[in-house]
């Protein structure tokens, strides 16, 4: 199955084409695991294999105001990279957060856009889901990406599970034990004593895997729900007024 990837809970706006097959009956546990996909929002399930993923093309620019003007030129350049056409699509999955309500939306509603206009079903996926879905680790593993105003998006999992969050925190309000390694931020995981993988954002493979075992099974998608977890920075004129 060939799908479309897409995030911008963060300052990196991310696209990119995906391959996903069927694991082999006989297939073990690859080393990327996936958190599941019962909910964004909840405790995601098991980490048995999801599927074979494979990476076709991706682009990724980091600019938290270029998230609207370089999204679609992004999917476009992935689909001719991969020499695919938009109707070759099966799927299309997206990051729905927890992030900037700003940035968020533009992925969501990218997403959406093309699911309606492809006809096929938009899975959307926590995306400090998929940034744990790339570290390939058993241990305790906490992820943090950037929420402003001195703040973190955070969740924590226990051998691929999530089992804790998300929540937004200051950073002094987040226990690091008992994890013992931390992804995300670059600007935020030096907040934490720990030791620190690579992976920094959501990536096309890692929001894939999150979703694959929904994909695989041809299940109704549930509808796009943004994680934004505070009220926008912004304010109604009524607000304003208060």
């Amino acid at each position: 199955m060939l799908v479309l990837a897409i995030d911008t809970s963060t300052p990196a706006v991310t696209a990119g084409v995906v391959s996903l097959s069927a694991p082999s009956p006989d297939a073990e546990s690859p080393g990327t695991e996936s958190p599941g996909t019962e909910s964004p929002g909840t405790e995601s399930p098991g980490t048995e294999s999801p599927g074979t993923v494979e990476t076709l093309a991706v682009r990724v620019t980091v600019n938290p105001r270029a998230h609207a003007e370089v999204l679609t030129p992004h999917v476009l350049e992935c689909l001719a990279e991969a020499g695919l056409t938009p109707a070759e699509l099966n799927a299309v999955v997206v990051g729905v957060g927890p992030g900037p309500y700003t940035g968020l939306r533009v992925g969501m509603a990218t997403g959406a856009a093309f699911g309606d206009a492809l006809g096929v079903p938009v899975y959307g996926v926590c995306s400090l889901d998929a940034i744990a879905a790339a570290v390939p680790t058993t241990q305790s593993l906490l992820v943090v990406t950037d929420a402003r105003r001195r703040e973190i998006y955070w969740a924590r999992y226990d051998g691929g599970v999530r089992v804790e969050g998300p929540a937004v925190n200051s950073a002094g309000d987040v226990d690091p034990s008992p994890s013992t390694l931390i992804a995300g931020s670059a600007s935020h995981v030096d907040f934490f004593d720990l030791p620190v993988d690579p992976a920094e954002t959501p990536s096309p493979a890692g929001l894939v895997t999150v979703a694959a075992r929904e994909i695989l099974a041809g299940s109704v998608p549930a509808p796009l729900e943004p994680l934004y977890l505070r009220r926008p920075d912004a304010k109604t004129l009524a607000e304003r007024g208060k």
